[in-house]
């Protein structure tokens, strides 16, 4: 995951990168990457082999999508790169800003997850898509996946953690807008960390971009793909759908689609 500037780079993904874990298990991806896998293969004229993730953080959907695809993983924080190749030691790991770096070679597909809400302007939005057709061949896809989008958009709380051998993690997240006349949100962490030191609080801020569903659609279609909204289908998601957006290089024509898991802790 990556900041929208170099000097903002939460706590989470750089002081308190070792911690990443114990908030967020690679487990608890499993559904989800099942559904991101499904509408790759679906979205290609080929099967795709070569996949980039741009923003990949601490690699949970690599860990799974691996599987199935030959994976480049590029992220601009180094502490969450060292989670992700210690997870996935056979990917390729790339330290990149997402809306700039150029591998200098195509994939079959683009995968870009929840890091995209670090692009908090129109044209760090842009620059993200652009990067992704770059990189796409013809014949196939990119796939954007936004924590949401405007209409969707709720304020709300969550809270979660993880236990691990000798230490513990414990967090709450508390979503919110503070001016719903610009195109960003706040989502505050409060991590309660317990280790050999004893327990200690950390507060981490975190500013999240918020796009229309027309913004999304003509950012991908004003780059060159062909976009497609899709509606995946997880249960115990908040409100229970995300919205995501494909992007083709194929020339097929824009529709909804749905794609459904059983249960996310599955």
């Amino acid at each position: 995951m990556a900041s929208d500037r170099p000097d903002q780079l939460p706590k989470l993904y750089t002081q308190l990168a070792d911690w990443w874990p114990l908030l967020s298990s690679p487990e608890d991806y499993a559904p989800e990457a099942k559904l991101y896998h499904q509408a790759l293969m679906q979205a290609c004229t080929k099967r795709p082999v070569k996949v980039l993730e741009l923003g990949s953080g601490g690699g949970n959907n690599a860990s799974h999508l691996k599987a199935h695809f030959n994976l480049t993983l590029v992220d601009r924080s180094e502490g969450m790169l060292a989670i992700s190749r210690a997870l996935n030691p056979e990917c390729e790991h790339i330290l990149g800003d997402m809306r700039t770096v150029r591998l200098d070679q195509l994939f079959d597909a683009v995968f870009v997850h929840d890091s995209i809400m670090y692009m908090t302007s129109a044209q760090d939005l842009h620059q993200v898509v652009e990067t992704a057709y770059v990189h796409c061949k013809i014949g196939g896809a990119a796939l954007f996946v936004p924590d949401c989008v405007r209409e969707t958009f709720q304020p709300y709380t969550s809270h979660g953690g993880h236990d691990g051998l000798s230490r513990s993690l414990r967090y709450l997240m508390w979503i919110y807008d503070p001016d719903p006349a610009d195109s960003t949100y706040l989502a505050e962490f409060a991590y309660l960390l317990h280790d050999e030191r004893g327990s200690y609080l950390e507060h981490d801020l975190h500013l999240f971009g918020l796009f229309s569903t027309t913004d999304w659609m003509n950012t991908i279609a004003s780059v060159g793909f062909t976009p497609r909204k899709i509606q995946f289908n997880l249960p115990d998601a908040e409100g229970g759908w995300g919205t995501a957006f494909l992007g083709l290089r194929s020339g097929n024509t824009g529709q909804v689609h749905t794609l459904n898991t059983r249960n996310r802790n599955t």
